[in-house]
């Protein structure tokens, strides 16, 4: 909100209260399975809104030996997105990410694996993971507040057919919860701060097999336009040519890099 004089003494009021709240929350979603920790935090003011199609499949894969799990591709609007999918859909799910505080990696509820950045050994980590089951991937490569998607990576089209795009979005009325230059840590914290953080999540249906690179024959970079073009249109947003790294200029002044600020 604008720093208006009612909404900066509102703020003031309100942060004592925002710090306890966002540490009951935080702790409440880390010590109790998915299952029992949703419904607490939605008592707690917490709102999430989930939209998936009537005629599309969304169970876990079955899969037997050398047959892979499901592709779970998203927008990044923070760092609980991977979260929020695997709550709403109920299923065991792993998640992999390009920036990642140490704290986060440790305390989250659901497997959580780093990326390296080598394109390399990036598609043997998706790979093995998918291997073993359900994987959430935000190809972003990083976090967007804005109504617009940056350019998604096509690396996760190179790795299965089985793909279901998801629409994310994130409203929260004081405080953003993430960061260009701060404390990725502190990302979470400042998401539950907020009086009634909001996720809309959509899941827009398995993708059609003609529109993949291994059953369709699509180049890689095909299907990730297209998928970041499905997800603008369910969102109201608009794609964009812009990378990670052109944000991190734009907002911090460097590429993306901040070791010191890993914690």
């Amino acid at each position: 909100f604008r720093p208006t004089l009612a909404s900066s003494v509102a703020l003031f009021i309100w942060l004592p209260f925002g710090l306890v709240l966002s540490l009951l929350r935080f702790t409440i979603g880390i010590a109790l399975p998915l299952n029992v920790s949703a419904p607490i935090l939605a008592l707690t003011g917490t709102r999430t809104t989930v939209s998936r199609p009537q005629s599309a499949s969304l169970s876990l894969v079955h899969y037997e030996q050398n047959q892979k799990g499901m592709l779970y591709v998203c927008n990044h609007r923070t760092l609980l997105d991977p979260l929020y999918v695997a709550i709403v859909l109920g299923k065991p799910l792993s998640a992999v990410t390009y920036s990642l505080s140490r704290l986060s990696e440790i305390v989250s509820p659901i497997r959580t694996i780093r990326l390296t950045r080598d394109r390399v050994k990036d598609r043997e980590i998706m790979d093995k993971m998918l291997t073993q089951g359900n994987l959430v991937v935000c190809p972003e490569g990083t976090t967007c507040r804005e109504p617009y998607l940056l350019r998604f990576s096509p690396l996760f089209s190179e790795l299965t057919d089985n793909i279901v795009p998801v629409a994310v979005d994130v409203k929260v009325s004081m405080f953003y919860g993430t960061t260009a230059s701060g404390y990725k840590c502190l990302d979470p914290f400042f998401h539950f701060m907020n009086p009634n953080p909001s996720y809309f999540i959509k899941f827009l249906g398995m993708l059609p097999q003609s529109q993949t690179c291994q059953g369709g024959g699509m180049p890689k970079i095909e299907v990730a336009n297209f998928v970041q073009n499905e997800i603008c249109n369910a969102l109201g947003f608009a794609c964009t040519n812009l990378t990670r790294r052109d944000k991190y200029l734009v907002l911090a002044g460097n590429e993306g890099v901040s070791p010191s600020n890993d914690c």
